[in-house]
């Protein structure tokens, strides 16, 4: 069965002090752990990077042979509707 306790000012005080550790505890836990996670997290950033440009140098084209990634459109779509283009000249 769950006891039930009345709320005072001991219960809120612990409950400040409680808090306070956590705060304090995680704080000093950072300093401790997030200079090994930083690098950690760069170092892995720095892999991916490198195996990217990898993939990217082994497609790289040789010397003299040209690909075409696609076809150009042989008919251009114009819009007969415009009109006419029409000069006109600034009179002073």
């Amino acid at each position: 069965m769950i006891e039930i306790q009345e709320a005072g000012p001991m219960g809120f005080l612990r409950t400040i002090l409680i808090i306070c550790f956590v705060y304090y505890a995680f704080k000093f836990l950072a300093k401790l752990f997030g200079p090994y996670l930083m690098k950690k997290a760069v170092d892995k950033m720095k892999q991916k990077a490198q195996q990217q440009y990898n993939n990217n140098a082994e497609n790289k084209v040789k010397e003299g042979e040209t690909i075409i990634d696609k076809k150009p459109n042989s008919h251009q779509q114009t819009n007969k509707s415009v009109g006419e283009y029409i000069d006109f000249e600034e009179i002073d």
